[in-house]
């Protein structure tokens, strides 16, 4: 079903699962903070990796195939309201 599942080159250490979705192609999870982290231990300061990573990775639509990244959140309830603050 659908394109081929990617995997990032070099960033094996920053998987932490698959995510399944209804009815479509599974996707593997990365966790965001384990890839700055990741950019950063490349020489690349904070903003910068994740500048990089806004354009470069998460930014590069490549299918339905796409990998996705975790963002951990001690309160989910907080990072709704907030995303919905933001979209007004």
């Amino acid at each position: 079903m659908g394109d081929p599942t990617l995997r990032m080159d070099g960033y094996d250490d920053c998987i932490i699962g698959i995510c399944r979705r209804f009815g479509q192609q599974d996707l593997i999870a990365y966790d965001y903070e384990k890839v700055i982290a990741s950019l950063s231990a490349d020489g690349l300061t904070h903003d910068e990796a994740v500048e990089y990573f806004e354009f470069n990775q998460i930014g590069a639509w490549m299918g339905e195939g796409t990998p996705c990244f975790i963002v951990e959140v001690d309160d989910v309830d907080d990072y709704i309201d907030a995303q919905e603050e933001m979209n007004q």
